[in-house]
């Protein structure tokens, strides 16, 4: 006979085991919230594109982009852009700032990369020296919807196999792998613990494996060797510098790296060594003790890539004795280009952003990455060639573009799903292609849009509307 306490015991057992909000797990919770946006923002919504409304002047929106920009090199930075339709695609991440805030977005954010395109991911080297795959352009970073990345990173991959001379078909393909390995990750993500996608890396081995064709393999096997042999700064030191009138300078490279005139030079030295001091500040005391063993030997002014052209840079040749050097960059940091779409930043010092949301976001930062401020704006402060490895895009046949598009599209789950909820994200865009589909079919009308923009750049540099220089 069953007694009252046995009675007891299977009621509690019966209470513990029903189901109930308690026992909902975050993944189940986030997975059923953010399929339930579906209802609101379509999947199939993401392929809409309205194609140059009235009143979008995208000449307009690059001179705005251009201002606060030194004056000098503006032309020059016209003149990067003119030479392709990826070419300008790459200096045009306002232009598309103000394009993506138009389409439809799940309300789902993360820490956006804001100039999320095929070239600004590589490898390079962590702090313990292991080469990685990951984001490696910050410049642009703030919380904004987690759409506007894939979506440009997607369209990069059309413009990319259009300049390469792909079939349309080859083009499209490439993204579309982008977005599906992006979607196939982030449901890997969605089921792990918050630590485990926290130190998640792609280690540049498992990169390479992705490359189908043997021969392009052992290619990216030879540059990875050759970017660890340069993985230290004592690699870099016999080609940046030289002996001038008995002192060790930075060489001038012109006209990418170079020193100012004698006028100008004194006043650029005053504030870079003002803005070194307070860089210093940001560091953690550990790594002030590790800087301190510099001294700060030469000062040079640099230019840097296509979409920072015009932003002021310098490079730092700090030396901690006769054959110890350390190469720093000092980079101007500007109000990030979603600002006037996703919110101002919280951070006053825009250099500040930038590194905040680069630690975010990649897997493994720069030890000597900070931020500092002149009367001149906001700036941030990294190793200068830290092992990069950048990725020949123009040499790419549409196999290599293909498992490339695969690995970008991983590196970006990763980031997204290290920032923001990755279980809603998963629940979001489903299990199907449905999603897939539609950011690739956003991606083939943008690419046409993009095109119609540069078209519009040449013939404004035609007329003189715009003045252009192109690089010798």
């Amino acid at each position: 006979m069953r007694t009252a306490a046995h009675h007891a015991r299977v009621g509690k057992r019966q209470i513990r085991t029903a189901p109930n909000a308690y026992e909902t797990t975050h993944l189940e919770k986030g997975y059923v919230e953010g399929k339930a946006l579906r209802a609101k923002v379509p999947r199939e919504s993401h392929a809409e594109y309205e194609p140059a409304r009235r009143g979008r002047d995208p000449l307009q929106m690059l001179e705005r982009s251009s201002e606060g920009r030194m004056p000098e090199l503006i032309p020059l930075r016209y003149g990067r852009m003119m030479q392709t339709p990826f070419s300008f695609y790459r200096g045009a991440a306002a232009i598309m700032a103000h394009d993506l805030s138009t389409t439809p977005v799940s309300g789902i954010r993360v820490q956006a990369c804001g100039d999320c395109h095929l070239l600004n991911f590589g490898g390079f080297a962590t702090p313990e020296r292991k080469i990685i795959f990951d984001i490696n352009d910050f410049d642009e970073t703030l919380p904004g919807p987690w759409e506007w990345d894939l979506k440009r990173l997607a369209t990069s991959f059309v413009v990319a196999g259009q300049n390469n001379g792909f079939k349309a078909k080859e083009s499209r393909e490439a993204a579309l792998a982008c977005v599906r390995s992006y979607r196939s990750d982030m449901a890997k993500y969605a089921t792990m613990r918050a630590l485990r996608v926290w130190y998640a890396t792609i280690d540049v081995d498992e990169a390479l494996a992705t490359i189908g064709e043997t021969e392009r393999r052992r290619s990216a096997e030879k540059e990875v060797r050759k970017a660890i042999a340069r993985s230290t700064p004592d690699q870099a030191f016999p080609k940046l510098t030289e002996l001038k009138h008995g002192e060790l300078v930075i060489k001038d490279i012109p006209p990418l790296i170079f020193h100012l005139q004698d006028a100008t030079a004194k006043e650029f030295i005053a504030r870079i060594e003002a803005a070194f001091r307070a860089y210093r500040e940001t560091l953690p005391d550990e790594r002030r003790v590790l800087l301190d063993r510099y001294e700060l030997v030469d000062v040079a002014a640099k230019v840097v890539g296509v979409g920072s052209v015009g932003t002021r840079c310098a490079v730092l040749l700090m030396m901690a004795g006769k054959d110890d050097p350390l190469f720093l960059q000092v980079k101007e940091a500007r109000a990030s280009v979603l600002e006037p779409y996703a919110g101002k930043s919280v951070y006053k010092n825009r250099g500040q952003r930038v590194v905040v949301g680069q630690r975010l976001m990649q897997s493994a930062s720069d030890i000597f990455l900070g931020w500092t401020r002149t009367e001149n704006g906001d700036f941030y402060v990294r190793q200068l060639r830290d092992a990069k490895i950048k990725p020949l895009v123009e040499t790419q046949t549409p196999a290599v573009m293909l498992d490339y598009g695969t690995l970008c599209g991983r590196a970006l789950a990763r980031t997204h799903a290290k920032t923001g909820d990755a279980a809603r994200i998963a629940g979001y865009v489903g299990k199907s292609d449905v999603f897939d589909e539609a950011i690739a079919e956003f991606a083939v009308a943008y690419a046409d849009q993009n095109e119609r923009d540069h078209r519009a750049l040449l013939e404004a540099v035609g007329e003189g509307r715009i003045a252009a220089e192109m690089e010798r």
